[in-house]
C-alpha cells in the first residue's frame, strides 16, 4: 500500500515550524511524526503538503492509496486500523479524519473528500494542534517513543564514571555514544543517548530526555524532563522541557524553558528566555491562524523559534515569545512576544533581513554540518520572504 501524509487545513496553526517542513516533519517524543508511522507501518512514506515544499518534500501517488493526518502520532493499535483499511472507507475520531482510502484522482482533494464508509475509532492517540502541543505533548511522546526503539534491544555499556540515580535499565545508549562523568537520573524518566552523540563531563540530566544522534550536551549543563535534543545540535547551559528539532545550538549558559527550537538556530551565550509571567496568568502566544495573540490555557511557555533564525549573546526573551524563519534579533532589553520572519535587530527597531544576507548565513552555518545550501532551500526561503512581507514592521 501507498501510504501518504497529509499537511489538514489547520496546519497554520503549528506556525512558524511548517513554513519549512510538512506537518509529518515536527519531531515531538524523540522521532519526528514521520518516522513514527514509518516505523510502526514499515513502510515509506510521502507527502501532500503546499506546493512551495512539494519539491523537497514531494508526492508519491499510486492507484491505491491511504492518506493519514500527518499532525497524529501513531500507536501501534492506531497504526494496525489504518493498514486495514479498504477502498471507500475513512478512519475517523468523531467528526476528525486520522485516515482515508483514496485513488489516485482524488489525493489531492483529500480534505474535501468524502468516504463511502466510515470507520469510527475509539483509540486513544496524541495530535499536535498548536505549536505549543510541541513542548507540552514531549513527555508522552518521549515515552512511546522509548518503548518503541529500545524494545526487545540491548544499550551498549553505560561508564561506571557516570553518577546515576533511578533505575539504570532506564539509560539506554545507541552505538558510539560517550557518557563519561555526568549525573543521570531516571526517577521520572528514561534517558535516550543517540548514536555518536556525546555528554560531556558534569552534565545533570533528569529523565524523561532524548538526545538524538551526533548531538553534544556540553560540560556543566542543567537539563530538565521532558527535553528532546534532535540531531547534529549542541546544548549547554539550564534547559527545562525543550525541544530542538536538529541542527541548532544554544551551548552556553542561560536559561530556556518550555521552548521549541527548530533547524539551523542558534541562540547566544547567556541569552535567557522567561516562561512563567510575574502574574502567573496563562500566558498568550501570536498565532499565525488567527492573526492575533490566543490563550494557550499554559501557565508555562517560553519561545517559538522558527528556522533559521538566530540571537545575539545576552538576549532576553518575554514569556510566550514567536519568531519566525530566518530573524536575526540583538540588543538589551526583553524583545517584543511576536517577530515576523525575516526580521533583523530587536528592541530599538527592526528591519527587514535582505534575503541576499540571508542566503549567505545559511549557506555558511550549513556547509559546518557538511550539507548544501540548495536551489530549492533558496526558493523555499524566497517564498516564505515574499509570503510574510506584509507581516514585517517598516
Amino acid at each position: 500500500m501507498n501510504y501518504i501524509l497529509f499537511d489538514s487545513f489547520e496546519r497554520n496553526k503549528l506556525l512558524p515550524f511548517v513554513y519549512t517542513r510538512p506537518v509529518a516533519d515536527i519531531r515531538v517524543g524523540i522521532l519526528t511524526i514521520r518516522e513514527k508511522w514509518e516505523k510502526l507501518l514499515n513502510e515509506k512514506t510521502s507527502t501532500l503538503t503546499e506546493d512551495y515544499l512539494g519539491k523537497k518534500y514531494p508526492l508519491v501517488k499510486a492507484d491505491e492509496n491511504i492518506l493519514i493526518n500527518g499532525s497524529v502520532l501513531p500507536t501501534q493499535e492506531l497504526a494496525s486500523m489504518v493498514m486495514k483499511l479498504k477502498k471507500g472507507e475513512t478512519l475517523a475520531k468523531g467528526d476528525f479524519v486520522i485516515a482515508m482510502w483514496l485513488g489516485s484522482d482524488d489525493v489531492e482533494k483529500v480534505n474535501d473528500s468524502e468516504s463511502i464508509t466510515t470507520i469510527q475509532t475509539t483509540l486513544e492517540f496524541l495530535q499536535v494542534q498548536n505549536n505549543w502541543d510541541i513542548f507540552s505533548l514531549n513527555e508522552q511522546a518521549l515515552l512511546a517513543d522509548f518503548e518503541l526503539l529500545t524494545k526487545n534491544r540491548k544499550s551498549q555499556p553505560v561508564s561506571k564514571t557516570n553518577f546515576i540515580t533511578g533505575n539504570p535499565d532506564l539509560i539506554f545508549l545507541e552505538e558510539g555514544a560517550n557518557v563519561e562523568y555526568a549525573f543521570l537520573n531516571t526517577t521520572n524518566g528514561p534517558i535516550y543517548i543517540g548514536k555518536y552523540a556525546e555528554v560531556m563531563e558534569g552534565a545533570k540530566i533528569r529523565g524523561p530526555f532524548a538526545l538524538c544522534e551526533h548531538s553534544v550536551v556540553k560540560m556543566d549543563a542543567k537539563i530538565y524532563g521532558a527535553t528532546t535534543i534532535g540531531p547534529h545540535s549542541k546544548m549547554g547551559g539550564e534547559i527545562n522541557n525543550v525541544v530542538v528539532f536538529g541542527y541548532s545550538n544554544k551551548a552556553h549558559d542561560g536559561f530556556m524553558g518550555n521552548s521549541v527550537m527548530g533547524e539551523w538556530c542558534n541562540i547566544g551565550a547567556d541569552s535567557n528566555t522567561s516562561n512563567l509571567k510575574n502574574t502567573y496568568d496563562f500566558v498568550r502566544l501570536w498565532s499565525y491562524d488567527e492573526e492575533s495573540f490566543v490563550n494557550t490555557g499554559l501557565q508555562f511557555c517560553g519561545l517559538m523559534l522558527g528556522d533559521h533564525s538566530k540571537c545575539g549573546i545576552n538576549t532576553m526573551f518575554n514569556t510566550g515569545t514567536v519568531i519566525g524563519v530566518s530573524a536575526n534579533i540583538f540588543g538589551a532589553g526583553y524583545q517584543r512576544n511576536f517577530i515576523p520572519s525575516f526580521s533583523w535587530g530587536g528592541t530599538r527597531g527592526l528591519q527587514t533581513y535582505k534575503l541576499n544576507q540571508a542566503f549567505k548565513v545559511a549557506e555558511a552555518v550549513m556547509k559546518r554540518r557538511g550539507i548544501t545550501f540548495t536551489q530549492t532551500d533558496r526558493d523555499i526561503l524566497t517564498h516564505i520572504f515574499n509570503e510574510t512581507s506584509g507581516k514585517r514592521f517598516r
